[in-house]
């Protein structure tokens, strides 16, 4: 529910606060529209039972827009307004370094100096970066990352600026446990766009990103990306004013354009440009596939259709402890279509763990029948077995392709019940044609996969290599650093290459060149 009430407080405040540097010094802090939005509904948005709905807040957006003194207004407010609900807060902004911490402290202190009222109920201590609210008891407090005794925090807000820079997750992590206790803990993580995939800041950027494209629900997860496409031409003002919504306004076009003219005539500056003032994570690997092509795609599979019908398996093993992942693909020899049934496991003992560290709902998948959590801290490879050979006894299952690196016991116990079990390379040599031949079927829409909530997952994460011959192959990311997981279509494009290998003696790849989107 919306209390506009609560949401117009806190706008309120923010803008009996005054500016303290530059060109508004002394001017009270009038919110654009864009960051007024998110205000209200950050504190505006409400459970039923009347706490915040939003605990954890992702703002990304390039330099110069005006994110410190956003924050240092934020912090103010949770200290002098929301504690009153919650005595003996405690408010920290965390950063990269010292110098980076003092940034939203030094505004949030010279903003309290500006105004006379909040000036009698504090203290300011400079030594310490602190500031102490009486009445409630509590603090608001800057931190950098290399702080010692981080553990005894109790934190009730943590506002986290610059996030791409943070050396490591251990802040982070640390601050955010702190708040077990809290009854309606709040994190904002403030940044602009970074380089590196396997940081904290990635993870987040990656979970926002999908929960606003709807391939992950968390009610309880406010993100907000401001922007250009990769694909957007990065000269042009009209990009610059979708990335930054304070053009004109803490950030000028003149300044852009300058710094365009010196990232066109020095290209090394390109991706330090499109990074900071676009908005662009210029080191990211590129994504293959287009998710709304895969939606396109979808199509609904008609399971009576498909009883009896011939069909080719991809099982794609990974690791006892990972998901296993076996799909089904049903060729159509009427119009070169497929259909596709995808089915995977993954171990029921540390399920809920790595919901939290991978931020992906299994919980609900396997709930909702989507994925099956097999019993004990390893994937109980006699359940897949048996469910195969359940499903061939509705199915006509030709082959069943697996990755010959991951053969086990299982693969052997499936030669034994009479399977034609075909071992499959990961490399481009293998993968190149069928990795192909997937694109093209779905940008065809010729690929029948019922929407599958764990598919389309997976088809979100999927990046693709490219070796020097132009042939290309998935890349699993390394689920050590990374909850992003690949095995149902792994597993899919080796029961493609299978189906389609069995429907024409020549193979269709031979002369096709490279599809990109």
């Amino acid at each position: 529910m919306y209390d506009d009430s609560k949401a117009q407080d806190a706008v309120e405040f923010i803008s009996s606060l005054q500016h303290t540097k530059g060109q508004w010094a002394g001017e009270y802090f009038i919110l654009e529209k864009w960051q007024e939005t998110i205000i209200k509904d950050i504190f505006g948005t409400l459970r039923e039972d009347g706490k915040r709905q939003y605990r954890t807040v992702y703002i990304e957006i390039p330099r110069k827009n005006g994110k410190t003194t956003w924050a240092a207004a934020i912090a103010l407010y949770m200290l002098f307004i929301e504690s009153l609900g919650d005595s003996e807060s405690e408010i920290y902004s965390g950063a990269a370094d010292r110098e980076q911490a003092s940034l939203i402290f030094n505004q949030a202190a010279s903003m309290i100096r500006r105004h006379p009222e909040l000036s009698r109920l504090c203290r300011i201590i400079d030594s310490q970066k602190r500031i102490v609210f009486y009445r409630t008891n509590s603090f608001y407090r800057a931190i950098p990352a290399d702080v010692a005794g981080a553990h005894g925090y109790n934190a009730s807000c943590i506002i986290v600026d610059e996030l791409h820079t943070q050396p490591n997750r251990d802040l982070v992590d640390t601050l955010v446990t702190s708040q077990g206790a809290r009854e309606q803990p709040l994190t904002i993580f403030l940044t602009t766009a970074g380089y590196d995939e396997n940081s904290i800041c990635w993870e987040y950027h990656e979970y926002a990103r999908q929960i606003n494209e709807g391939v992950i629900d968390d009610p309880t997860f406010y993100g907000v990306i401001y922007a250009a496409d990769e694909k957007d031409d990065w000269e042009s003002p009209d990009i610059w004013k979708k990335a930054n919504p304070n053009l004109d306004k803490t950030i000028g076009e003149e300044f852009l354009r300058q710094e365009a003219r010196k990232a066109k005539q020095v290209p090394a500056y390109q991706n330090t440009f499109k990074r900071l003032y676009l908005n662009i994570w210029t080191a990211q690997e590129e994504r293959w596939l287009d998710l709304q092509a895969w939606d396109d795609s979808a199509g609904a599979v008609n399971i009576d259709r498909l009883v009896g019908r011939r069909c080719f398996a991809g099982l794609d093993l990974s690791s006892t402890t990972d998901i296993t992942a076996l799909v089904l693909v049903f060729p159509d020899d009427d119009d070169d279509s497929y259909d596709v049934l995808p089915f995977f496991w993954i171990p029921s003992s540390n399920m809920h763990d790595r919901v939290n560290r991978d931020k992906v709902p299994y919980d609900v998948w396997a709930r909702d029948g989507n994925i099956v959590a097999t019993e004990g801290d390893v994937i109980h490879y006699g359940a897949i077995r048996e469910k195969i050979q359940k499903l061939n006894e509705i199915y006509n299952i030709q082959e069943i392709a697996y990755d010959r690196w991951g053969a086990s016991k299982l693969v052997q116990d499936l030669q034994d019940d009479g399977y034609e079990i075909v071992p499959f390379g990961q490399g481009y040599a293998s993968m190149n044609a069928p990795t192909q031949e997937l694109l093209k079927v779905i940008l065809e829409k010729k690929l029948r996969h019922g929407g599958d909530p764990v598919l389309r997952w997976m088809a979100d994460c999927v990046t693709v290599k490219q070796d020097p011959a132009g042939n290309i192959k998935p890349v699993k990311p390394d689920r050590r650093k990374s909850g992003k997981r690949i095995d149902g279509i792994v597993a899919l494009i080796m029961g493609l290459d299978r189906a389609y290998r069995h429907k024409e003696e020549i193979s269709v790849y031979e002369g096709r060149g490279l599809i990109t989107l």
